[in-house]
């Protein structure tokens, strides 16, 4: 008994890692993600929270917020979000947070949502995306709420 757990734990293990390994692929569509990462939508709460997160999206390290003008150590180096969401639809939205290179060539902005393609990645990260596909969900429906 105890040794056939192991084996479905090891099965299993097996699987995660194999998973962990393949390439995140994007439907992208004339440089947008029109589609949900996850099939649901995002919720506005756990994107503020990952947007000011340090460990996490620390958008507010480079960009200005006034909605979160109560955290500290905003950033001037990227656009204000205020406003984003007349400036971008959903998709665009999406497809800034995943890769914005895909927009924009020159940006030092991360790609979020993307586990290949990257030199100089520490071992324990490599494989794996900055935002998991719900964070970039949540961190999607609170740019929409920054009229």
């Amino acid at each position: 008994m105890r040794a056939t757990a192991i084996a479905i734990f090891l099965v299993c293990a097996s699987g995660l890692a194999a998973f962990a390994d393949e390439p995140i692929k994007l439907a992208v569509v004339d440089h947008t993600v029109p589609q949900s990462l996850t099939g649901a939508p995002g919720e506005p709460a756990a994107g503020r929270k990952v947007v000011a997160a340090r460990n996490l999206g620390n958008c507010i390290a480079c960009h200005a917020i006034s909605a979160m003008k109560n955290e500290q150590f905003h950033g001037d180096y990227g656009p204000s979000l205020d406003g984003v969401a007349t400036r971008y639809n959903e998709a665009q939205l999406r497809m800034l947070l995943t890769d914005a290179k895909q927009i924009f060539p020159d940006t030092v902005m991360p790609a979020f949502h993307k586990n290949t393609g990257f030199t100089r990645v520490r071992t324990q990260f490599e494989g794996k995306p900055i935002l998991t596909a719900q964070q970039v969900e949540d961190v999607v429906a609170f740019l929409k709420t920054l009229n």
